[in-house]
């Protein structure tokens, strides 16, 4: 049994992968470079740091990573205001706090867009922590992220909770099972693949099912 449930927020609590996904698109485009928008959306979930190289090739990092990056910055906050909650959000997390479970809320995202998403869920009044692109060197499918997050409330045994293969990705790596959402545009069966225990079509549907999940009754 768990102590403590991680969750993602980019794509799981808020809904913005296809904004991150446009963003990345017009940020190619400033260097000549054209991806098309599905092949750019199969790297969301993953950080700047590995998506650049993942989806551009590994010459283009090293030619533009850190200029693509801050152009994708300036792209992504023109789209920010546009950002909105997935429904259920706030409850789904009060009711896991509520069944004892310590909450952090996780993400490699800037500080001020992390800042901002919490406050679209009131999170900051639920989570006993956070975590931004401050506190990682790597981010998913590194496991980075994770381990921060749960050490950042000492607890000895986490569930993660996600939207992305990455997600499931990065938890395998220090043997922490995965519970995920649909919210970020992959299929059951790629969640399912990348070892996601249980695949739900939304936070509402998610809630409504925790007695049959991990995330039932902390141990604590």
């Amino acid at each position: 049994m768990a102590d403590t449930a991680i969750f993602d927020v980019d794509g799981t609590l808020v809904d913005t992968n296809y904004q991150h996904a446009l963003a990345w698109f017009r940020a190619f485009r400033r260097f000549g470079i054209t991806h098309p928008l599905w092949r750019i959306h199969r790297g969301i979930g993953m950080g700047g740091d590995m998506f650049v190289p993942e989806v551009g090739g590994r010459d283009i990092e090293e030619a533009h990573g850190d200029d693509l990056r801050k152009a994708w910055a300036e792209e992504f906050d023109r789209l920010i205001d546009e950002i909105q909650p997935f429904e259920g959000a706030h409850d789904l997390l009060a009711e896991v706090k509520e069944r004892g479970f310590r909450l952090v809320l996780a993400s490699s995202g800037r500080t001020d867009h992390v800042d901002r998403f919490l406050d679209l869920i009131d999170g900051k009044s639920l989570a006993d922590a956070w975590t931004t692109s401050d506190d990682v060197a790597k981010s998913k499918p590194e496991p980075d992220l994770i381990a921060t997050a749960l050490a950042k409330v000492e607890g000895a045994s986490a569930v993660m909770v996600g939207d992305s293969i990455f997600d499931a990705q990065a938890a395998a790596k220090l043997q922490i099972p995965t519970l995920g959402v649909r919210t970020g545009g992959f299929s059951v069966g790629e969640l399912q693949e990348a070892g996601v225990l249980q695949v739900f079509d939304s936070l509402v549907a998610f809630r409504q099912a925790l007695d049959g999940t991990p995330l039932a009754r902390a141990s604590r």
